[in-house]
């Protein structure tokens, strides 16, 4: 019996793409390029980030209720979520204007129990209507 000298298994090797038909494929990236440009004319005005963690269901839910409140209160306010990767355990709302960030919310540090980690509603309307006036003196 003869050994083959370059397979193990003795199965066939696999077989290697085609770089022609890879470039056909992937997406280009110019267009990856073009879309924090366009971020970028949307973050001219006031802005609200939420961060929030993602290991646990609770957070997303509180962030939503959130940022419904927010766009109730405030129809033209744009509201974003986990804009970067979040840190763990964090529930963070910040306001962004004309790159001045303002810290309206950190429960990072808040709890045990994980419920103090999220602001009231009314609570943080009236703190963002302070900002907000802070911001326009």
């Amino acid at each position: 019996m003869s050994a083959r000298p370059n397979s193990k298994t003795g199965r066939g090797s696999k077989r290697k793409a085609e770089n022609h038909d890879l470039k056909e494929d992937a997406p280009s990236l110019d267009n990856k390029k073009e879309k924090p440009e366009d971020a970028e004319i949307k973050d001219e005005g006031q802005k609200i980030v939420i961060e929030h963690s993602k290991s646990c269901r609770v957070y997303r839910q509180h962030a939503e209720a959130v940022k419904s409140a927010i766009q109730a209160a405030h129809p033209d306010m744009c509201v974003e979520l986990n804009p970067q990767k979040p840190r763990r355990y964090s529930f963070d709302i910040s306001l962004l204007d004309a790159g001045k960030e303002t810290c309206l919310w950190n429960g990072i540090k808040m709890g045990p129990p994980a419920r103090l980690k999220f602001p009231d509603h009314e609570e943080l309307l009236s703190i963002l209507k302070e900002a907000l006036d802070r911001g326009t003196k």
